[in-house]
């Protein structure tokens, strides 16, 4: 059964930094790609940033600059080192996995993902 757990949100003041978490366990293939997806309050869940298993990532246009997409293939951990905080990033942040198959251009497309972490609440005050 194959499992992702987030962590890493938490309250931070505007300009400040998180780093999440998402650790997957169980059965995985070394082929995959994984993403991180944000769902505001009246919004979509909207991907934010992927990474290939070959290294590869995209990032949504809003994140380009602040966000930083990573993994640890030996932890089977991926992360997103989050710089320079607003307001706007206040959400509930998911990482997503597609697996046995690589992003091809659908990183950031929610239907891609069949494999959901239970999310962390990231709050940016001004």
């Amino acid at each position: 059964q194959l499992q992702l757990v987030d962590s890493g949100g938490g309250s931070v003041r505007a300009g400040g930094s998180l780093k999440l978490s998402c650790a997957a366990s169980g059965n995985t293939l070394s082929t995959h790609c994984m993403g991180w997806f944000r769902h505001a309050p009246g919004k979509e869940r909207d991907g934010v940033a992927a990474i290939d298993s070959d290294g590869g990532t995209s990032y949504a246009d809003a994140v380009k600059g602040r966000f930083t997409i990573s993994q640890d293939k030996a932890k089977r951990t991926l992360y997103l080192q989050i710089n320079s905080l607003k307001p706007e990033d206040t959400a509930m942040y998911y990482c997503a996995l597609r697996w046995g198959l690589r992003c091809a251009g659908v990183g950031l497309w929610r239907p891609a993902y069949p494999y959901w972490g239970q999310g962390t609440q990231v709050t940016v005050s001004s």
